[in-house]
């Protein structure tokens, strides 16, 4: 059986999701945000992160936070690729873009919607481990908006480039691959120090043990599934088109929230499958 590390999204969520840790999300996030000074900062509450990955099964597990009464933050890890990371980061921060404008509200009062991606695997094949992305005009590349931003942090990338921590940033990544013990204990930062003091708490909880290697085992499940699927449409001479994509998996017994995810089609063009 594998260590378990905070790139566990189960234990991610227990670790920066819980209110009594508001603090570590506040640094983690000064960390990302280094233009954004932190005043205040709420953990939106969500159903119970058990009973959410059991019935959901792959449910999202994400961290939506409120910045200064008014920036929303979304922030997920992000353990398996499936090639549509993009699209996905598009839409999940639109979506709390939109979510964000009440009943008799103006649109230019739409708070900043900020959606944070850190990834176990390379978004992009060149560039820093940290990129930042935004709406831009073709006219000479300028600034449509800010009211949408995008952050894409990729591990692998981080652990090939970063050969000596120089950063807060650098610093909170180290913990979460958690390969480098020795840099971990030697931090200065109080608030690692107290993440690294709740993570060992949490993965010597058996019950929370137990939910994380479950989590693990049906990341790895679905993942073998879907490549199950792809496999067996290219052995049958398929195009490899969307909907033929869909009905593998359906007959992989994978369930519709995946298809979803990975396919691109709405919920309708699935059931009518």
């Amino acid at each position: 059986m594998s260590r378990l590390k905070p790139t566990n999204d189960f234990l991610f969520k227990k670790l920066f999701g819980e209110s009594k840790n508001e603090n570590l999300l506040r640094d983690l996030l000064e960390s990302i945000l280094t233009d954004i000074k932190i005043e205040k900062i709420e953990i939106n509450k969500d159903v119970s992160l058990e009973r959410k990955m059991l019935t959901d099964k792959l449910g999202i597990l994400d961290i939506v936070a409120t910045l200064n009464d008014k920036t929303k933050v979304n922030i997920e890890m992000q353990v398996q690729d499936y090639l549509n990371t993009i699209e996905r980061s598009l839409f999940y921060g639109t979506g709390v873009y939109h979510e964000s404008l009440k009943a008799g509200e103006n649109y230019i009062d739409i708070p900043k919607s900020i959606s944070i991606w850190i990834t176990n695997y390379n978004v992009f094949e060149d560039g820093p481990f940290h990129e930042r992305a935004h709406l831009r005009r073709d006219y000479e590349n300028s600034l449509l908006t800010d009211s949408l931003e995008l952050h894409y942090i990729q591990l692998p990338k981080f652990k090939e480039k970063c050969k000596r921590i120089s950063s807060k940033l650098e610093e909170w990544l180290t913990f979460i691959i958690n390969e480098n013990m020795e840099a971990i204990k030697m931090s200065e930062n109080e608030n690692i120090k107290k993440a690294e003091e709740e993570f060992e708490y949490l993965t010597g909880d058996e019950e929370t043990k137990r939910l994380a290697y479950l989590r693990e085992k049906a990341i790895r499940d679905e993942a073998a599934a879907i490549a199950g699927a792809l496999k067996r449409g290219r052995a049958e001479g398929k195009t490899g088109t969307k909907l033929e994509i869909a009905k593998n998996m359906l007959a992989e017994k994978i369930d519709i929230e995946t298809i979803i995810k990975v396919t691109g089609l709405t919920r309708e063009e699935i059931e009518k499958l």
